[in-house]
């Protein structure tokens, strides 16, 4: 797995077993192997970091393109399995980038919100366009209380109760690759009510069963027109 995956597993494993009250539901629902997209709410920036700590694959994600932008940062998290996605309208070359690490059988963690949420929010797009296209299964994961986790500080001194519900897999229902398009927001909610059943109710958010507003999503509109050969 590599020396800087496998260390920083094993010491952040280790501070959240001396400070915190960690606990993890539904390991055995993890497949050993093959193309997995893996999905959850996002509460805080150690969220992908505590979810390969429990999930037993490795797991590669997205991260915010800033973080790449120092060398010694971007060799860290380079190392650790991360790769950059822009949230300026280019999500695409993360999207391709996806697609082909499930092709080649790997594990990819996706946070469809795109942002930290007290409770379970907007969702973007690309997580439904990236299972659509790759007939990947999704495994949902819940987190609760890695809000409470602000700071590297906190995160090196990690007190609470922290709980990772990790549900079981599902593939989503066959759609018509030609309406992509009108395929994407329908699957989104499948893809966020399958993660905020696995939550207590006030982190379920626009997901919660008695929402009855409206749900915003966003993401480029366009990619399949951009990159036709990945229609399936």
């Amino acid at each position: 797995m590599g020396v800087v995956y496998g260390t920083s597993n094993l010491l952040l494993k280790s501070a959240f077993g001396a400070f915190g009250d960690l606990k993890v539901l539904g390991k055995e629902n993890v497949p050993k192997k093959g193309a997995l997209i893996v999905v959850a709410n996002h509460l805080s920036d150690v969220d992908p970091a505590l979810l390969n700590v429990c999930i037993p694959r490795k797991v590669r994600y997205m991260a915010k393109a800033e973080f790449f932008e120092k060398p010694v940062v971007s060799r860290f998290f380079k190392a650790y399995g991360a790769f950059p996605i822009n949230e300026n309208g280019r999500e695409f070359h993360a999207i391709k980038r996806s697609l082909d690490l499930l092709d080649h059988n790997e594990a990819m963690g996706i946070f469809p919100e795109g942002a930290k949420n007290p409770s379970v929010g907007r969702a973007m797009l690309g997580t439904a366009m990236i299972a659509i296209i790759s007939g990947a299964p999704i495994l949902p994961v819940g987190i609760t209380g890695t809000e409470r986790i602000s700071n590297w500080r906190k995160m090196c001194y990690p007190r609470g109760r922290f709980r990772i519900n990790i549900g079981k897999p599902f593939t989503i229902p066959d759609t018509d690759g030609t309406r992509l398009r009108e395929s994407v927001k329908p699957i989104t909610d499948i893809i966020m009510r399958n993660i905020a059943e696995l939550l207590p109710e006030n982190y379920r958010g626009e997901y919660h069963e008695d929402w009855d507003g409206e749900r915003a999503y966003t993401s480029p509109p366009d990619w399949w027109i951009r990159h036709p050969e990945r229609k399936r």
